[in-house]
């Protein structure tokens, strides 16, 4: 960053405690923490973002269908199915809509088809549309019910760390 070649930095699966070190430490504080986040794990990620969020380090999800691979548990739940039911959304929409609409940056993958590392995707003809529905995320919003709900769901919990 002194030298120009960096506006920010930001740290990768930092814990609480991680985190509180680097804070107390460096000299730059990081400007995020990417970290697994998904609607299974509540809205806080066992006060991981609230922490972060306290001390000036937003949030980036990945994993919001789940990791290392898409998780049946939470994109067949009900509180995720009715959402999309109402939307006429598919469950991974509403997955991603959630981390959008609770104000997190989010990485996402161009498929569902994935595994820890690597997504399956040889072509643009695989890519492109389940991209283009990704990018549907931004034009509609779960009510603030939905989002109730969804922020109250704890299965299937993950350690957003690793």
């Amino acid at each position: 960053r002194a030298a120009g070649r960096a506006r920010s930095i930001g740290v990768v699966n930092f814990c609480e405690g991680a985190l509180r070190c680097v804070l107390e430490t460096a000299r730059v504080r990081p400007a995020v923490n990417y970290f697994m986040l998904h609607a299974g794990m509540g809205a806080d990620a066992h006060g991981l973002r609230t922490f972060g969020e306290a001390h000036g380090v937003r949030t980036f999800a990945y994993g919001p269908l789940g990791e290392p691979r898409a998780d049946g548990a939470l994109l067949g739940g009900a509180v995720l199915r009715q959402a999309a039911e109402a939307h006429g959304r598919a469950p991974e929409e509403v997955a991603l809509r959630w981390l959008l609409q609770s104000g997190c940056a989010v990485s996402v993958r161009p498929t569902a088809d994935f595994s820890l590392g690597a997504s399956a995707c040889g072509s643009d003809a695989q890519c492109r549309p389940p991209l283009l529905v990704r990018a549907r995320s931004y034009d509609w919003a779960l009510s603030a019910a939905e989002m109730d709900d969804l922020d109250a769901l704890r299965e299937p919990d993950g350690n957003p760390t690793l």
